[in-house]
Formats: C-alpha cells, structure tokens, sequence
C-alpha cells in the first residue's frame, strides 16, 4: 500500500470516528429527557410516565432536572457512537473482502452487477449480505458497549432518584469505594445480551428498508429500479425509524434487566437471577417497562444519528473527489 492510499486509509477511518462523535453527542443532548424518564419510570413497576414527569415539573428546575445526567450520556452516547461507526466501517469494510460474504445483494437489480446495486442505493456504506449485516453490527455495539459501560453506569445512576449524587466524580468514588472496580461493570451481561441482538437486527433491518425505501420496483421485467421520491435523506430516515421499532421491542426485556442491574446489583445479582425475581415479584409487564419511552427514543436517535452519520460521509466522500 502506498503512503498516500495509508494516508487516505487513516483520513477515512478518523472521519468516520469523528462523524460517529458529532452524531451522538447531538442526538444524546436532543433526546436527555427521554432517556432520563425511561431510567425512572424502570427503576420500580410503581413508576409510570405520568407520575414521573409529573413529579419533575411540580419540583424545583424542572428543565434542569429534565437534562440531568445530559453530561455522562452525551460522553457515553457521543465516544460510543465514535467507537461503534468506527469499528462498524472497518469490519464492514473487512467482510467485503471476504470471498464467502455476498455483496451487492440487496436491493439491486437480480443478477445485476454489484456497481449498479451501488449506485442505485442511499447508502455509502459497504455494501454485505444479510448475515454480515447482522454479525459486524453485533460485534461493533457489544465492543463500543463494553468499552463504555463504566460511563453508562455513572448515568444510570446519575439519572435515578435512588441516588443524591451531585457530581460525575463523586458517583464515581461511591461506585469504587462500596463495589469496588466490578461495580463500573455491571449489566454489562445483559447490555450485551440486548445490545448483541438489537444492532445486529437494527443493521440488517436498516440495509433492507433502503434497499426497498430508495428504489421503486419497476413494472417491466429487466428494467432497473427508479429513484423513489424519498431521496437519500429521507430514505436514511424512514430506515432508522423502521429499523429501531423493530429491534427495540424485541429487546426492550434485557434493557430493564440491565437498568435493575445497574441500579441495584446488591438486590438483583446477575441477568437470570433479576428476570426471575422481576417476574415472579410483577410480572410480564415489568420487562416492558419503558417500552414507548425506548422506542420514541431510539427511533428518533438511531435515525438521526444514522442520517447525520452517513450524511457527514457523503459530503465528506464527495469533497475527496472533487
């Protein structure tokens, strides 16, 4: 490999790192007090949405207390989001490569050439076949997650009223002196256990509802799809929204086990000891707490990070070339 191709190798990965960045720094900022309410209304099966929010706007600061906990998960949300586009390009990039990986095999013409398939899409991302989809999506979140999860326990707790922190730091000594180095890890299990399944899908599902979104099927056979009226943008939209319904619900039960987990560890002990006592204790329901928060909250993040993401490489792909 020449220097310059090492050079604009390096240039493209650090660009996808930093539009990862923007991404979920904005989107985590946006969408705090969406998150925050989840945290409490799964922190006990006595919570409901009305109740909460109710209690924070009859209290002192609401709009303060709304964002609270804005720091950690703009940390949490913007380096992860960092951590998973990037390392989600490179292993996309990789399984291209890959002779035993079909590319170009959505959303084409059938038995077209993959450069068509390319051109006809809203995507610039490499283009892979269901199973990559789902693998390096998995792969990239349960890393970035692990990575980040001393974060995303510092927030949790930040954002519950089990918890009279009053500084990031502090939070932090707590953690350390009663739980030692493993309590900056907990529900890490069960983030993986959800997080493995919800990328995984949200990448697949993605990459399909384009490929469908962005082209209408033509009505003479042999003839390549046309446009939609969507447009890249649009259609990146529509995708995430679609594709985040999709995976929140079908693990929306391993993100209120983890949230138990990270609020008490003491109590719930590991993922298979907390789903038993939450349904034994209050049922079904419980493991749906927080469903309709998750979900207008994750449709809205994923999307828009998604579409800002890949956005931010167009304009920045378009740039190297002129």
């Amino acid at each position: 490999m020449s220097d310059g191709a090492a050079k604009r190798k390096t240039a493209s990965t650090g660009f996808h790192f930093l539009a990862g960045l923007g991404s979920g720094c904005t989107t985590a900022f946006l969408l705090q007090p969406a998150d925050l309410l989840k945290t409490r209304v799964q922190q006990s099966r006595s919570s409901t949405l009305s109740q909460t929010l109710r209690t924070i706007l009859d209290g002192p600061s609401p709009i303060r207390q709304l964002w609270r906990g804005t720091t950690p998960s703009v940390i949490r949300t913007g380096f992860g989001s960092a951590l998973y586009f990037g390392m989600l390009n490179s292993m996309r990039t990789y399984a291209a490569k890959l002779p035993t990986i079909p590319v170009g095999g959505v959303g084409g013409v059938a038995g077209g050439p993959a450069v068509l398939e390319v051109k006809s899409s809203s995507s610039v991302l490499p283009k892979l076949g269901n199973l990559a989809n789902g693998a390096t999506g998995a792969l990239a979140r349960v890393a970035a997650g692990f990575v980040m999860n001393p974060v995303t326990v510092l927030k949790v707790r930040y954002e519950s009223s089990y918890y009279a922190y009053t500084s990031l730091l502090g939070a932090g000594r707590d953690i350390m002196a009663k739980e030692g180095f493993r309590g900056f890890f907990a529900g890490f299990g069960a983030t993986a256990v959800r997080d493995a399944p919800y990328a995984g899908l949200y990448v697949l599902v993605y990459e399909q509802a384009k490929a469908r979104l962005h082209t209408v099927a033509p009505i003479i056979e042999g003839v390549a799809p046309v446009p939609s009226k969507y447009g890249a943008l649009g259609t990146n939209f529509l995708s995430g929204v679609i594709a985040a319904v999709s995976a929140t619900t079908l693990t929306n039960p391993f993100d209120a086990i983890k949230t138990r987990l990270q609020l008490m560890p003491a109590k719930y002990g590991n993922m298979v000891k907390a789903g038993k006592m939450m349904l034994r204790e209050e049922g079904v329901r419980s493991m749906f707490d927080g469903l309709s928060l998750r979900i207008g909250r994750k449709a809205l993040s994923s999307a828009l990070a998604w579409t800002v993401y890949e956005e931010l490489i167009r304009r920045a792909q378009r740039a190297a070339v002129v």
